[in-house]
């Protein structure tokens, strides 16, 4: 399916690892220019070097990194069609009570913050589009909190509300605004050191893989059977982009195998 996304200019946050790497790739594949913003963005040097690609390294958890993303994208690219707020942290505790203010104020900076911060950045350009949209990368989390990461689903459940709350404000001017919710899914924040694959070894005593294997048919039971990648977020990411998807704006788009039904 062509998705009319060739020559169109996308922000991505987030877009050295994981979700935001995959959607970055998969903007590129239909002729996407990406501006990728990331504190590190190592990981883009496997994109090569082009005109379509333009990393941005910025402290997305600061207003200043946000409008400097900003900033750049429209001085290199002159405009702005769509803006992907993907960046974001997980901090796994095992209780509520481990976690430090300092805990708290970095999940909020880096996760919600980053999106009101460069929202509010992009939309003066978005407006000036015919057709623009953003995205945002919430998590099934926003609706059925995690206890481990209890501040990883407070900001996810801000960001669900903050789709909601400028999709309705910014829908007359051609800014459709949504919001996908990936279940669990194997990124870089899984498989590094002390990430979510070595705590759900140690819980269960198992291996690494078996361990995965188990959280996600016995413990989340997820109807697929296995959790989600990186790619078949950025499928959906990439639809919501399109004109394909010109009559959605304030929706919320599970993506997560069936693990938890939205009514």
């Amino acid at each position: 399916m062509d998705l009319g996304l060739k020559g169109k200019v996308a922000v991505v946050t987030g877009a050295g690892n994981g979700m935001g790497l995959a959607i970055t790739k998969a903007f590129l594949s239909e002729g996407t220019k990406v501006a990728a913003g990331d504190i590190q963005t190592d990981g883009l040097k496997e994109l090569g070097e082009s005109g379509s690609i333009f990393p941005v390294r910025a402290d997305l958890s600061t207003k200043e990194g946000a409008d400097t993303l900003i900033e750049e994208a429209v001085r290199h690219f002159g405009k702005i069609d769509i803006l992907v707020n993907n960046v974001g942290i997980a901090n796994y505790k095992s209780s509520f009570l481990d976690l430090t203010d300092e805990d708290w104020d970095k999940t909020l900076k880096t996760n919600l913050y980053s999106m009101i911060r460069v929202s509010r950045a992009a939309i003066p350009y978005l407006r000036k589009q015919e057709h623009s949209a953003i995205i945002s990368t919430a998590s099934e989390s926003g609706h059925v909190p995690d206890e481990f990461a209890i501040d990883y689903s407070v900001s996810k459940a801000g960001i669900i509300n903050l789709t909601t709350a400028l999709s309705n404000e910014f829908a007359g001017d051609g800014v459709r605004v949504n919001c996908v919710s990936p279940g669990p899914t194997r990124t870089h924040m899984w498989d590094r050191p002390g990430g979510m694959v070595d705590m759900l070894a140690e819980k269960f005593n198992m291996e690494k893989e078996e361990a995965v294997q188990h959280f996600a048919r016995n413990i989340r039971k997820i109807p697929r059977g296995s959790i989600g990648k990186p790619e078949e977020i950025a499928a959906v990411v990439l639809f919501l982009a399109s004109e394909k998807a010109s009559y959605v704006t304030g929706a919320e788009y599970a993506v997560n195998g069936g693990s938890v039904k939205y009514h």
